[in-house]
C-alpha cells in the first residue's frame, strides 16, 4: 500500500484538474490521489474519469451532489484515507496555488522530523504570497494573527489549506464533531489536534494565486472565521478532547 494520499476537493476545476494531478504523479516519491467533486456543471469529474485509466489505482474520485462545503468534503476524503489504511493524508488546493513540489517537504515533516501534522505555512518566514491584492494578503495575516490571539495556538498560518496529517491524528480527532464547513474548517482542525496534543510543524512555503478558474473566496468565509473562532475557543472550555496517546503517534 502506498503510504500517501493527495486530497483534492474540486468544483469548477476544469482548467487545473489534469495538470495538479499529473503533477503530483511526476513526484520522485508516489502519492496516490483523491478527488472529491461536488457536482462541478463544468466536467471536471469527466476528466478525472478518463485520466483513471492512465493513472490506475493510484487516482481516485469521490462525486457529491452540489456543493456542500470544504470541511464536509475533507472530513469524507479523511473517513475514506483511514478505511483504505493510508498512514499520511494531504490537503491541497486545485488551482496550483500549493506547488506540488512541497508535498514532498510536508511529508518529511511528519514521516522524518518528528511532527504529527506539517502545515504549507504562508507566514512562519515572512509573507510568502505572490499575485494577492495587497487588502487580502493583510486580511488574512491577521486573520492568523487574530486565531492565534484568541485560540493559544502556536501556528503562523492558522488558515493554511496546504496541511500534512499522520493518519492516527485523524483517527483520533473526532470528525463528526468538527462544525465548520468553510475555510474556518482549517482553523478548527488545526486547533482541534492541538488540544488531542498533537505536534505541529510548519514548514515555509510560497502561495501563488491562481492563474486558471475563479477563486471560491468570499466575505462570508472570513465572517465564519471571526465570529466561529469565538466560539469554538468558548466551546472548547466545556469539552474534553481525546488524547494523543504513544499508539496513536506511531
Amino acid at each position: 500500500m502506498n503510504d500517501g494520499v493527495v486530497i483534492i476537493p474540486t468544483y469548477n476545476e476544469k482548467e487545473n484538474i489534469e495538470n495538479i494531478i499529473k503533477a503530483v504523479f511526476a513526484l520522485p516519491k508516489e502519492f496516490h490521489v483523491l478527488v472529491i467533486d461536488d457536482g462541478s456543471p463544468d466536467g471536471t469529474a469527466s476528466i478525472v474519469k478518463r485520466l483513471q485509466s492512465e493513472f490506475d489505482g493510484k487516482l481516485h474520485l469521490l462525486e457529491r451532489a452540489g456543493k456542500q462545503g470544504l470541511g464536509t468534503a475533507y472530513i469524507t476524503g479523511f473517513k475514506w484515507a483511514i478505511e483504505h489504511n493510508y498512514d499520511f493524508v494531504f490537503e491541497m488546493d486545485a488551482d496550483f496555488s500549493h506547488n506540488p513540489n512541497d508535498l514532498l517537504k510536508l511529508h518529511a515533516a511528519c514521516a522524518e522530523e518528528g511532527a504529527d501534522l506539517s502545515v504549507g505555512s504562508r507566514y512562519v518566514s515572512g509573507v510568502n504570497v505572490v499575485n494577492w491584492p495587497m487588502g487580502r494578503v493583510l486580511m488574512s495575516y491577521f486573520a492568523s494573527k487574530y486565531v492565534r490571539l484568541v485560540t493559544g495556538l502556536n501556528v503562523a498560518d492558522t488558515t493554511a489549506g496546504f496541511v500534512c496529517y499522520r493518519t492516527s491524528v485523524l483517527k483520533c480527532i473526532e470528525l463528526d464533531k468538527i462544525q465548520f464547513k468553510g475555510y474556518a474548517f482549517q482553523i478548527e482542525m488545526k486547533f482541534t489536534a492541538f488540544k488531542c496534543g498533537f505536534i505541529i510543524k510548519e514548514v515555509p512555503i510560497i502561495f501563488v494565486n491562481r492563474v486558471l478558474g475563479s477563486s471560491k473566496m468570499s466575505g462570508g468565509i472570513f465572517s465564519e472565521a471571526l465570529f466561529g473562532v469565538i466560539r469554538m475557543k468558548f466551546r472548547s472550555f466545556f469539552r474534553k478532547y481525546p488524547q494523543k496517546t504513544d499508539s496513536s503517534a506511531a
